[in-house]
């Protein structure tokens, strides 16, 4: 599989912008990816950005396809399931730059009240608050959240963050299963006017 689009910290094959120890990107393994040919026509029948399309791997856990969907305006989200456990493990994208400051400043998922602690992990953002775990990475200006529901193991969720890449072509297909074909479309309203700036108003009866 494909590491993210930019060097290794500290020889995990994911990319953070941290300072201290860096190597050189991974060797092998970028001939995996999906062409962004195809990462941008599958990514288009959702709305996703092509550049914001990321997958994971873990043992033990399973993608679901219908839970592949739109984060914000063009962002990706997606979950895991583990066999037998209502644990889930979610994964979004979005852009941005993930920084000790931004890391700290962003908002946890499940705890948003909570002022966020940022520890780097093996080359990942532990972000914790409120009693709540998440991790993230980041890669030519998308930031990678892994997040866990329904007490899914903190362990598992690290390791879903360092193995976070670009999908392959048979991950791809995988992602995008449940999707339509063909790129999204905003739905038409028949009952706004053609012209004008408002809905249509009710004609008042009798009376008023």
């Amino acid at each position: 599989m494909r590491p993210l689009r930019a060097a290794t910290v500290c020889g995990i094959a994911v990319a953070l912008l941290l300072s201290g120890c860096a190597t050189p990107a991974a060797q092998g393994g970028a001939a995996d990816a999906a062409e962004p040919d195809a990462i941008a026509s599958r990514a288009a029948s959702l709305g996703i950005a092509p550049d914001l399309v990321y997958t994971t791997a873990v043992d033990g856990w399973l993608l679901a396809p219908q839970s592949v969907g739109v984060n914000g305006s063009e962002g990706m989200t997606a979950a895991w399931t583990a066999d037998g456990s209502a644990a889930i493990l979610m994964l979004r994208t979005d852009r941005g730059e993930l920084t000790a400051d931004t890391c700290a400043a962003m908002p946890l998922w499940d705890a948003s009240d909570a002022p966020v602690t940022c520890t780097e992990e093996g080359g990942v953002w532990h972000r914790s608050g409120g009693g709540v775990d998440e991790y993230a990475t980041s890669s030519e200006g998308a930031i990678i959240w892994v997040i866990g529901m329904n007490a899914a193991p903190t362990e598992d969720l690290k390791a879903a963050a360092q193995a976070v890449h670009v999908p392959s072509e048979a991950e791809l297909q995988l992602l995008f299963s449940d999707a339509p074909t063909g790129a999204a479309t905003p739905v038409e309203r028949g009952d706004i006017p053609e012209n004008g700036d408002g809905a249509p108003v009710d004609p008042v009866g009798p009376g008023g």
